[in-house]
């Protein structure tokens, strides 16, 4: 156990405080459907993508890695929370509730760099069209999302070892829906003060220099797209665009708005918190492969294709037993 007065074994997940008994079955319900929703989606992104030769290009493998944080984040934040309204199981082990708020805040934060990644392809896409083939190939964007994958692990590992050090003696309720850096070390039976302004600091770097390069890229964007004199170029270029930006929307302004709050003291009831970071953590994930596949012409394509190959087997077989008689 970390600390000399460290005494408590374990933590006890609370989810939402002000939820009464007779919705614990809906909630684990609706919490499981979203789980398995993002995770079968999620899923078929990646099999599009290690089938499908087409797809071997560089905003596809951004997809690829986007895919795998959104199956990794919910895996880890999802099912404790199932099991507690599910099978009123919230005891969490005392290492392994911080290796949860490790993992959470690691896929947060790679979440906030695959975006960055993203807005970097269509930036130089839009901007540069000609340079594109040469900036951005498949290389380049494997290498940045290895980047991406490795220097995540910096400031949650920071953040971690922080809260680590501190005793722990009193209570253990967690409450919200899985181990975060503000619920463990709330429960310190120390001055967390520093620790405190460490995450604190550490969260608004993670959250505002990618919202900024992302801010700048999509400005420049609008711009460029606004001097093209055919709407109907605007209107394509636009819509190439407007899934992306509408996903980073509710990813970034609510958690800027939680961050906000806690920083000028804005008020705001356990549970609504609760729910508002349930939501700009769940709802992107969850609607990233159906925005993706409907969107995407080339993705669409290679669905209408796969469902297509399904027809003349069916032909075939049905038309065999006929062959044979005219033989």
């Amino acid at each position: 156990l970390s600390g000399n007065r460290t005494t408590i074994t374990q933590f006890i997940i609370v989810g939402f405080p002000g939820l009464q008994a007779e919705y614990y079955g809906l909630v684990s319900m609706s919490l499981f459907m979203i789980y398995i929703t993002t995770v079968v989606g999620n899923s078929l992104l990646l099999l599009l993508y290690v089938r499908e030769q087409s797809l071997k290009k560089p905003m596809y493998i951004i997809m690829l890695s986007l895919a795998l944080s959104d199956i990794g984040f919910c895996t880890v934040a999802l099912p404790k929370i199932i099991a507690k309204y599910w099978f009123n199981s919230g005891a969490t082990p005392f290492h392994v509730c911080f290796m949860q708020k490790q993992l959470i805040h690691y896929f947060g934060t790679l979440n906030s760099l695959i975006m960055m990644i993203m807005a970097l392809d269509r930036y130089v896409a839009i901007c540069y069209p000609f340079r594109y083939p040469v900036l951005i190939t498949s290389r380049m964007v494997s290498l940045l999302n290895i980047v991406a994958w490795v220097v995540a692990m910096v400031a949650p590992t920071i953040t971690t070892v922080h809260a680590y050090q501190l005793p722990y003696c009193g209570p253990n309720l967690i409450v919200h829906c899985y181990c975060d850096q503000i619920s463990i070390t709330n429960l310190a039976c120390a001055d967390h003060s520093l620790q405190r302004m460490v995450a604190v600091a550490v969260a608004l770097f993670v959250l505002l220099f990618p919202l900024s390069f992302i801010v700048y890229t999509y400005t420049q964007i609008i711009v460029t797209v606004v001097r093209i004199a055919n709407m109907q170029g605007r209107l394509k270029m636009f819509s190439t665009c407007s899934a992306q930006l509408s996903i980073i929307v509710i990813y970034f302004v609510p958690r800027s708005f939680v961050y906000l709050a806690s920083l000028i003291n804005i008020k705001m009831s356990t549970d609504f918190r609760i729910i508002l970071i349930l939501f700009y953590s769940l709802f992107p994930p969850l609607i990233n492969p159906f925005i993706y596949c409907i969107r995407t012409k080339e993705i669409r394509q290679v669905l209408a294709k796969w469902l297509r190959r399904q027809q003349p087997v069916e032909e075939t077989t049905t038309q065999k037993p006929i062959a044979a008689i005219a033989t």
